[in-house]
């Protein structure tokens, strides 16, 4: 199958870049690129892109406007935000909006085309490196009420499907998830959608934010 992917970043000589090294994959289709986060809408209802690649500063639409936009959609294609930093409070904005991740600037061409490629199957591009890292910068930032508000929406989870949210949280993969609360892969990834329809999340990454919220990270996993 052939991956669809739209570029949307200000600066040319990136999307020149990104063109370069993504069109010399075999499976990956440049359908076209933008320069601004207002033109990534039109773009992509004319283009449908499976993927999009988006700038997360960009002049007059920044790259979380138009990412709330484009997941707001019923047909959304997965959004995965270009930075320079590795947790910035953009990025992380940009990941509660519904970015299955982000990629760094400098990355080398081969982790984009894996990034791209991942997200395209509906796996999230963040290590669980990357996700601590993420979560430990926003720790600090985030609203007195937001803990209670996250224990109430993982309060209407049943409690295996607990269980799976907070091995989640904690970076774990579908199946390091089935070996350490003793499931089948496919129970686990069965889990995993129930939560995210009841928690109405797009993707992992929300999933472990809304547990790093809740601050569940630390305690028993049916907490």
């Amino acid at each position: 199958m052939t991956i669809r992917v739209l570029i949307v970043d200000d600066d040319p000589l990136v999307r020149a870049g990104l063109t370069f090294m993504l069109g010399g994959a075999e499976d990956i289709e440049i359908v076209g690129e933008g320069a601004d986060g207002d033109e990534a809408t039109d773009l992509t209802e004319r283009l449908r892109p499976d993927v999009v690649l988006m700038d997360i500063r960009m002049p007059r639409v920044d790259g979380l406007t138009a990412t709330e936009r484009l997941r707001a959609r019923p047909d959304a294609p997965e959004v995965v935000v270009l930075t320079t930093f590795h947790a910035d409070e953009q990025v992380l904005r940009a990941l509660r909006a519904g970015a299955a991740g982000f990629v760094l600037k400098d990355t080398p061409p081969t982790e984009i085309v894996a990034a791209v490629r991942r997200v395209a199957t509906g796996e999230p591009v963040l290590s669980p490196a990357v996700t601590r890292q993420l979560m430990t910068h926003v720790a600090g930032a985030a609203p007195d009420d937001r803990p209670g508000r996250a224990r109430a929406r993982l309060g209407t989870l049943a409690e295996r499907e607990r269980e799976v949210a907070v091995a989640v949280g904690r970076g774990h993969s579908n199946a390091e998830i089935a070996a350490s609360l003793y499931m089948s892969v496919p129970t686990v990834k069965t889990h995993v959608s129930r939560i995210l329809a009841k928690l109405g999340l797009n993707n992992r990454v929300q999933i472990a934010l809304l547990v790093h919220d809740a601050g569940m990270l630390d305690e028993g996993a049916a907490s």
